[in-house]
């Protein structure tokens, strides 16, 4: 199954999040921090709308890795057993180098 964004939001596969420390030590999910969250783009919407009838260019592009804040506007999906998230464009935060 393949989902294609529409508008101004971007496909994410979240990049995986330490399970345990260097030292071993497991650490549960409920310990992990809130902030901004790693991912590749895998699919982009074709832009915003706007007034004039145009679209806005997209910032990033498909294979870029990003830092991305979770919002009330983000979407978790879940497509053939695998956790995916769709944001809009302007939730991610910046491209990683």
């Amino acid at each position: 199954m393949t989902l294609q964004p529409l508008n101004n939001n971007v496909l994410i596969k979240p990049a995986p999040k330490a399970e345990a420390t260097k030292s071993g030590i497991v650490l549960p999910e409920s310990s992990q921090p809130n902030g901004p969250e790693r991912g590749e783009i895998l699919a982009l919407g074709a832009g915003k709308l706007l007034d004039n009838g145009t679209r806005a260019p997209m910032a990033v592009k498909v294979g870029d890795q990003v830092m991305f804040k979770r919002s009330y506007s983000s979407e978790e999906v879940d497509l053939d057993g695998t956790k995916y998230f769709l944001v809009n464009e302007a939730d991610i935060l910046g491209i990683i180098n």
